[in-house]
């Protein structure tokens, strides 16, 4: 009986030292099942050739892509850059540069990010830190601050509503000066 007991005694403190000494690791255990939040495709220096009816309508070239379209709001991600050429029905060019980028496939939304410029074929030149472009409407918008020139314009604003062809723009309050001509 005596042995009985010990053997009890001996079992309830192995239990209890067990007990005491296991750790709640629960959030290692999530993480370790969060295989949906990686990437399904990784890909380094990259160049895509979008392309309509054998004319070339843009080149995208950047050092690294991540595909997460496995995720519920898809997304295409530039981490280290991206660099765009576009071509009109002239076969100019536009050029887009950005130190990242991230398109959202389901909204057709384009986020760029850091030291983001874009040239046109007509001069006009636009640099701010970020700027989306909507794809679909053809229109770029910042709340940030922005500089644009082009011939008839050298603009340092906050805020820019625009068409992509820049023949349109809206803006925030100005930073700086712009000379304006009168009319006669």
């Amino acid at each position: 009986m005596q042995q009985l007991a010990l053997f009890k005694k001996i079992m309830f403190a192995l239990l209890a030292f067990a007990i005491c000494s296991c750790k709640n690791n629960f959030e290692q255990v999530k993480q370790l099942n969060q295989f949906d939040a990686l990437p399904v495709g990784e890909a380094d220096t990259i160049r895509v050739v979008y392309t309509d009816s054998a004319q070339t309508l843009a080149i995208l070239t950047a050092p690294k892509n991540l595909d997460y379209t496995n995720q519920p709001f898809p997304y295409s991600e530039f981490p280290t850059g991206v660099e765009v050429v576009f071509y009109d029905e002239n076969n100019k060019e536009t050029f887009v540069k950005a130190d990242y980028g991230i398109f959202y496939k389901r909204t057709s939304l384009v986020d760029l990010r850091g030291n983001v410029q874009i040239t046109t074929p007509e001069g006009a030149d636009l640099r701010t830190s970020q700027l989306y472009w909507d794809v679909d409407r053809e229109w770029v918008f910042t709340q940030e601050n922005f500089t644009f020139k082009n011939k008839d314009y050298d603009i340092a604003a906050r805020v820019l509503d625009a068409s992509r062809s820049f023949d349109k723009i809206t803006t925030g309050p100005l930073i700086g000066s712009v000379a304006v001509e009168e009319e006669l």
